[in-house]
């Protein structure tokens, strides 16, 4: 996961860098491909909820392209932070002879 997260932070460092500035996700996704958004329209119109285009979707598209990778890298960093200090949270049985009381 920190490897994930850190991978997402330098690439959403790099859009800010060289893309222009205020460069929208979905101007970018159509700079990639020209037919893109409207496959991507049709393929969550298809499979999931019709509100889910509106609500969802196009929220996301009309952000800086750098705000998803950014926003993806800061949540997996802190599921790496979660993850990672979990590790000794139940009780320990020591492994040998059992303890006599007598």
């Amino acid at each position: 996961m920190a490897v994930l997260a850190a991978l997402l932070l330098v690439g959403a460092v790099a859009l800010v860098v060289l893309a222009p500035p205020e460069l929208p996700l979905g101007r970018a996704l159509f700079l990639l491909n020209h037919d893109l958004p409207r496959a991507l329209e049709g393929g969550i119109e298809a499979h999931a909820a019709h509100w889910m285009w509106d609500d969802v979707a196009m929220p996301l598209l009309l952000r800086p392209v750098w705000l998803l990778p950014a926003s993806i890298g800061i949540l997996c960093a802190g599921a790496a932070l979660t993850l990672g200090s979990r590790t000794g949270t139940g009780p320990r049985r020591r492994s040998g002879t059992p303890r006599r009381w007598f």
